[in-house]
């Protein structure tokens, strides 16, 4: 498997830990706080974000969907909300960001449609074929082998079947990527330490997308993972992107 300049971005460098370790640890940490700062971070516009991911899987008319990286299982709330498939099921690293998805479940009284568990995005726990539709939000950055992860997701899906991936990336734009670099160097790690007092975490935030293979260079990641139809789609002046491709 290629290595990338991401995969050595931890949010702990020098610890001994492996990268996934590290993230588990530290999403576990800020778990209490991240549906809050989601949405102050990004004045709401994730929301949005995460409904186009969404639109883009309509076509499949999925029955049963994986979310990878579900965190909080925003996405697949979202997903029942919008397109009402047979089951769900969420998969994260992190048990206390599980913890918090879960009793979003229940409140919203879908513990019969969306499940969530523990696991390794990059070695997930289901047969060849078992999803008509993947999805993951701001998840694929924290992988620690992006090849392998995409190799598994392709794996999981049927024939016919999309995996849609939703980034951040880097505008292109020069005015607003100076307010971009200000923003995401010095804002967001200042509004992450006093809320949540794990500076470490969004600092990590920024140095993980800095060195992310973004834009046509994932596009080339999902081809050589075999996924066909692929293409990326820019929102917000660029500050993340919508990535699609068919099984």
């Amino acid at each position: 498997m290629t290595k990338f300049a991401h995969d050595d971005i931890k949010p702990i460098q020098g610890s001994n830990l492996e990268k996934k370790e590290q993230v588990a640890e530290m999403f576990n940490d800020i778990a209490f706080k991240y549906d809050f700062l989601n949405r102050f971070l990004s004045a709401g516009i994730d929301v949005r974000w995460r409904k186009k991911a969404i639109d883009r899987i309509k076509d499949t008319q999925p029955a049963r969907v994986l979310d990878v990286a579900t965190g909080t299982a925003d996405v697949a709330l979202m997903t029942y909300k919008i397109l009402k498939p047979a089951q769900i099921i969420g998969i994260d690293i992190s048990e206390g960001m599980l913890n918090i998805g879960r009793d979003k479940i229940q409140k919203a009284g879908l513990n019969n449609r969306i499940y969530l568990q523990v696991g390794d995005s990059e070695n997930l726990p289901f047969e060849d074929g078992s999803f008509d539709a993947i999805t993951v939000a701001f998840g694929v950055r924290n992988f620690q082998n992006l090849e392998k992860g995409l190799s598994e997701m392709h794996r999981v899906l049927r024939p016919g079947g999309k995996l849609v991936v939703l980034e951040f990336s880097r505008p292109k734009q020069k005015i607003f990527k100076s307010i971009y670099h200000f923003y995401m160097n010095v804002v967001t790690p200042g509004i992450g330490k006093l809320f949540s007092k794990n500076k470490e975490a969004y600092q990590y935030l920024n140095e993980s997308v800095q060195a992310f293979p973004e834009r046509n260079d994932f596009v080339k990641l999902m081809n050589n993972a075999t996924f066909k139809n692929t293409l990326y789609k820019p929102l917000t002046m660029g500050i993340c992107c919508i990535y699609e491709g068919i099984k």
